[in-house]
């Protein structure tokens, strides 16, 4: 436990502060403006559209980039001192990348009627689809040399970019939501991604040699076997899971009503605020270390550890968030939402269970348990559909926060059987990565 807290102090305090913090509470300061302005300007209705298109938008992001962002950083940080494997690394990523974004984009243009009756239904805002498709290969070079300025360590610049960019787009945000309403919403969320083009500009300023290594013949295949697992990874996790959301709004809007599908997105919002600060700091310690341990008796204290000392802050944290929940519909939205209050008990409860799953679950990414990580995520995603939809049905838009709080209750108890062993078993010896 002292270990913890001494590199929570030490390590993550430092990072966070030069990075993630500044960065997640303007995130989370922006998310709640506009949130109300939402509310304010558009209502319910328009709440459940836009989360329709914030989850499509992250899909084809992910896409666009082809997953690859975790594990070129991780590449590039591992050979920026030699200058064949960055010149492949390059070389091969861009033009992945290049490629991948801009066959995404023409299938979307050519194809937004079709995708505008998916996630707007008999709403008609295919513009807004094309415009999106205009933006994708623009937001995947950003991230290319976003992904390069991150395996370089230039967190400060990062850092500045990042700010910026936030700034600038919630100030847009707000002037297209408060003069268009649900149109200007729309629009602000496809072409805000561009303005981190910042990015893009000021990365190749400080890395104008770079350009120069990046060659069509210097693809390899090798780095692409390399970076694959990451790539499926990322894919599956960050496609599954928005689609997901959509299926069930949209499920919500033809069952039971487009507000009550706005309640629901609205109340997802709220948890993902709280949510960022926790998924932040597993991912600046638990990743890192259990990267390093290399023992079931390492790896059951440092989870039993993070349960001790974590989990009670969360739970103090997440019973704040329930006993006031009145007054955050009042912060957050607007008399209309009221009714959200009653979906947050459901709600806070997956979240928690989530977290003392997702705790483990790291595991995966740090051994490299590919193969495991993408078969549990697969069952999360089925039983959170599979779930929703029936509870829905028997209990309306209360079913929502039901099948999420059961899904991840399933999804801890799958996590526990496979980790049961090192968690719980008789540990004889020091056996290595026997997990």
């Amino acid at each position: 436990m002292k270990k913890f807290f001494y590199y929570i102090n030490n390590e993550v305090l430092v990072k966070a502060a030069n990075l993630n913090t500044a960065n997640l509470s303007i995130k989370i300061i922006a998310g709640i403006l506009i949130s109300k302005f939402i509310a304010m300007f558009i209502g319910p209705e328009g709440m459940a559209l836009i989360g329709n298109l914030r989850n499509f938008l992250s899909t084809m992001k992910s896409i666009a980039i082809a997953g690859l962002y975790e594990g070129v950083v991780k590449l590039i940080g591992r050979c920026k001192e030699n200058i064949v494997e960055l010149t492949n690394t390059l070389s091969t990523v861009f033009y992945l990348g290049f490629f991948s974004s801009v066959l995404l984009a023409f299938l979307c243009y050519y194809n937004a009627e079709y995708i505008n009756s998916l996630i707007f239904l008999n709403n008609n805002y295919t513009y807004v689809i094309e415009t999106m498709a205009v933006v994708l290969p623009f937001y995947a070079l950003n991230m290319f040399v976003f992904s390069i300025m991150n395996g370089f360590s230039k967190y400060r610049i990062l850092l500045i970019i990042n700010i910026t960019g936030q700034i600038l787009g919630l100030l847009i945000t707000l002037l297209l939501i408060k003069q268009e309403n649900i149109d200007g919403a729309l629009i602000a969320i496809v072409i805000t991604p561009a303005l981190s083009l910042l990015i893009t500009i000021v990365g190749i300023a400080f890395r104008k040699n770079l350009m120069s290594l990046i060659n069509i013949t210097d693809i390899k295949i090798s780095v692409l076997r390399y970076l694959s697992p990451y790539m499926i990874m990322a894919l599956v996790s960050s496609i599954a899971l928005p689609i997901v959301y959509i299926l069930i709004r949209n499920y919500l809007i033809s069952q039971i009503g487009i507000k009550e599908a706005g309640y629901w997105t609205a109340v997802t919002r709220v948890s993902d605020y709280y949510l960022m600060f926790i998924n932040s700091l597993m991912a600046l310690y638990i990743l890192p270390r259990f990267s390093e341990i290399n023992s079931r008796k390492e790896f059951r204290k440092e989870v039993f550890s993070f349960y001790k000392t974590v989990l009670p802050l969360l739970a103090v944290v997440l019973c704040v968030v329930y006993l006031s929940r009145s007054l955050l519909v009042n912060v957050l939205f607007t008399e209309e939402f009221r009714p959200i209050e009653d979906l947050f008990r459901y709600q806070i409860l997956g979240d928690f269970i989530r977290v003392m799953s997702m705790v483990i679950a790291y595991q995966f990414l740090a051994k490299k348990m590919f193969a495991h990580f993408i078969i549990v995520e697969v069952f999360l995603f089925v039983i959170m559909y599979v779930s929703s939809i029936y509870l829905i049905d028997v209990f309306g838009l209360q079913g929502a926060v039901m099948g999420h709080c059961l899904s991840y209750f399933m999804h801890f108890g799958i996590i526990l059987l496979i980790f049961g062993s090192s968690l719980f078993g008789v540990i004889d010896d020091e056996s290595i990565d026997e997990f």
